[in-house]
């Protein structure tokens, strides 16, 4: 027997959302916010690192409710006082915590549940050298996890790096892609047909230059791409359109922001830079609701030479043209390294502070932290249309069964509900 149980009605907030800010760290300790999502009660997950003194990197979790403020935070030393780091957190579907990075041992996998108590540990060590790290995490469609990141052997400087485990952490299999020079592993995620993309930065005569691999489901390549010269892909994403995006930076008479669209098969449809007279690097991006694109990272454009960066904020159409640019200033400068659209159209944002705290920002559809306009509120209609249907973590699929799920409709109502068989 089957019933339908309608658990919430989530209005989203047409053009608004509110803003504000949160500050988390000591004055004693160094902490750095690499990773940022918005979690299935509405509220907020930080994955990053911290360091007391001289006793070594540890991983940080920070888990706050819908305003930014503290519910939990859990501090792991997964190798007795080393130097341990996350780069990437994703929230699981049975509501726990993933995190991906590294330790003085290998590429480190930790599971987490709801409350941020460690339920397993997994360290790979692809060589005895060090510098082997995890950079992106996902949970997979079978259930298992996926992590891309970069390592290295006696011979090679980096390589892209590939493991897929299984529910428990355990490898199921790994693949490494690189040349006899640089071919780090940045950024990357399973893509709808089952198979794996990767970005980073190679060498390419006489400079760097970023690339996209596409995989199989089993991380076998079946095509790869090389960009122009002096640019690097922090970031990238599959589009709706089956397509991928990559943001970054290039180098010309500056450094600027880098923004990247190819078509599935990897073949450049067009590209966009963004800056100033200096420094300018995006390091998170992520397509939006209407088909644009966000993108956050650091920048001098307001500042000189020898200026600290400011966190900034980038809005542009599905062509990557420009709609808006917000920057933060704090009292020190700061890096945005991570952000995502959240459910009420605005955005969330953390990163680093040269206080050497982390932040987390959140803003409305503008990226405006304060805002005193109306808001209005979308009443669902009887003749509205579903969109699509998504699990928690935005994966899509349209016979989810006992396990939440949220149905978006095209007069901007979300349901999330629950399928018991």
């Amino acid at each position: 027997m089957k019933y339908l149980y309608i658990i919430l009605l989530v209005l989203p907030l047409i053009g608004f959302g509110q803003g504000w800010e949160q500050i988390f760290g000591s004055e004693i300790s160094d902490e750095i916010g690499y990773s940022v999502k918005q979690t299935s009660d509405g509220g907020y997950v930080i994955g990053g690192h911290n360091e007391e003194g001289s006793q070594g990197w540890n991983v940080w979790i920070i888990k706050t409710d819908e305003n930014g403020n503290e519910e939990w935070s859990q501090i792991y030393d997964v190798s007795d006082g080393m130097n341990d780091h996350c780069y990437d957190i994703q929230q699981t579907i049975d509501l726990g915590y993933v995190v991906t990075g590294s330790t003085s041992w290998g590429v480190l996998l930790m599971k987490v549940d709801q409350n941020g108590q460690e339920e397993w540990v997994q360290q790979f060590e692809t060589t005895k050298i060090s510098d082997q790290e995890g950079r992106f995490v996902q949970q997979t469609m079978d259930g298992g996890y996926v992590i891309i990141g970069t390592t290295v052997d006696q011979w090679n400087p980096y390589d892209s790096y590939l493991i897929k485990t299984d529910e428990n952490g355990n490898e199921q299999w790994s693949q490494i892609f690189g040349n006899e020079e640089w071919y780090e592993g940045l950024s990357g995620q399973q893509t709808t047909d089952g198979g794996y993309v990767i970005t980073g930065r190679l060498s390419c005569p006489g400079s760097l230059c970023s690339y996209l691999i596409k995989t199989d489901e089993n991380g076998n390549e079946q095509w790869s791409q090389i960009y122009e010269e002096n640019t690097v892909g922090y970031s990238l994403k599959q589009t709706t359109d089956g397509g991928y995006v990559i943001c970054g930076g290039i180098e010309t008479s500056s450094l600027d922001i880098y923004l990247l669209k190819t078509d599935d098969n990897g073949d450049i449809q067009w590209s966009q830079t963004f800056g100033g007279d200096f420094i300018d690097i995006g390091y998170s991006l992520q397509q939006t609701m209407d088909g644009g694109y966000i993108i956050t990272g650091g920048t001098q454009f307001f500042g000189t030479e020898d200026s600290s960066l400011d966190i900034f904020l980038i809005k542009t159409d599905e062509n990557g043209n420009e709609e808006w640019f917000q920057n933060y200033v704090f009292e020190t400068g700061g890096i945005g390294f991570s952000v995502q659209q959240t459910t009420d159209g605005g955005y969330i944002i953390t990163g680093h502070l040269e206080s050497q705290d982390i932040f987390l920002i959140k803003t409305d559809s503008e990226g405006n932290v304060e805002t005193t306009s109306t808001i209005e509120l979308p009443t669902p209609t009887s003749k509205r249309e579903l969109i699509k249907t998504t699990n928690i973590l935005g994966q899509e699929n349209t016979t989810i069964k006992n396990q939440p799920m949220i149905e978006i409709y095209d007069d901007g109502s979300v349901e999330k509900k629950y399928i018991i068989e």
